[in-house]
């Protein structure tokens, strides 16, 4: 695809068109090659209430944040528009301890993206892990294509692409020397399923995206997705008991797989 025609645009405009523009593939990986560091973490830390009951329940011995999550949890399963699940995914991640210390977790949080030459355009995510005050460490995209015929992975892609660059411009701004490569963790979500993603955003790569060139070097993106053995059905979520903890334990294991990334680009702050 060297010879496709590239154009500056924003990242909720990406399409596969453009995955293959910029020489990106997407591979999936078997669960047991992804998550190097184990895919089955216990969750005997969490309530088990959160684990074992319906979303729809309404039990008065829940504690408020049982009931809470639940809720968030029963809305993305019905959900009607877009907020429903961005901020499902927003609470599961502040349930799973994402936001350590000067970590925090944002909803539509926009990232500047330079691309063919045009420094005005942006990726916004649904939801990302920022280093305060503005260091990107993982990006969460809704799958949309219940609501429009947008598909969610070449936005992930370019608002790894994006963060790459908002992250060496933090480095350059505190005095530390820019990265020739950062992997940026990312998630989609298709309703309550997660699917996980490690990007490698290398400066060739991030050099073609911003003249709107052809890299020579192609960058596979890892991809894992959540399934359940024996499910009835591929579009389960959340609402369904063994997905929700088997979903959970996924989550669990790629905070400690995308932490491993991310403190090589937090290095020095």
């Amino acid at each position: 695809m060297a010879n496709a025609i590239r154009s500056a645009k924003s990242g909720s405009d990406w399409t596969s068109g453009d995955l293959l523009a910029y020489n990106i593939t997407i591979a999936p990986v078997p669960t047991n090659q992804f998550f190097r560091y184990g895919a089955d973490p216990s969750l005997d830390h969490l309530d088990p209430a959160i684990l074992n009951s319906s979303p729809d329940s309404d039990d008065p011995n829940f504690s408020d944040a049982v009931a809470d999550y639940l809720g968030y949890l029963d809305l993305a399963t019905k959900a009607t528009q877009e907020s429903a699940i961005d901020n499902f995914a927003a609470e599961t991640l502040k349930l799973l301890g994402f936001n350590e210390r000067k970590t925090t977790v944002m909803t539509r949080y926009i990232i500047p993206l330079t691309i063919c030459g045009d420094g005005n355009r942006v990726a916004q995510t649904d939801v990302c892990l920022l280093y305060r005050p503005s260091l990107v460490l993982l990006v969460l995209v809704e799958d949309k294509t219940n609501f429009n015929r947008t598909h969610p992975e070449p936005q992930v892609v370019a608002e790894a692409i994006a963060a790459f660059q908002s992250n060496n411009a933090k480095r350059g701004a505190s005095g530390l020397p820019p990265l020739n490569a950062m992997t940026i963790p990312c998630i989609t979500m298709t309703g309550t399923r997660p699917t996980f993603y490690l990007v490698p955003v290398t400066q060739e790569l991030n050099d073609a995206i911003i003249l709107g060139q052809y890299p020579a070097t192609q960058t596979q993106v890892l991809k894992c997705v959540t399934t359940r053995a024996h499910a009835r059905t591929t579009s389960e979520g959340m609402e369904n008991i063994e997905y929700r903890k088997l979903a959970l334990k996924r989550l669990l294991a790629f905070k400690t797989l995308a932490k491993s990334h991310w403190e090589q680009f937090l290095n020095g702050f």
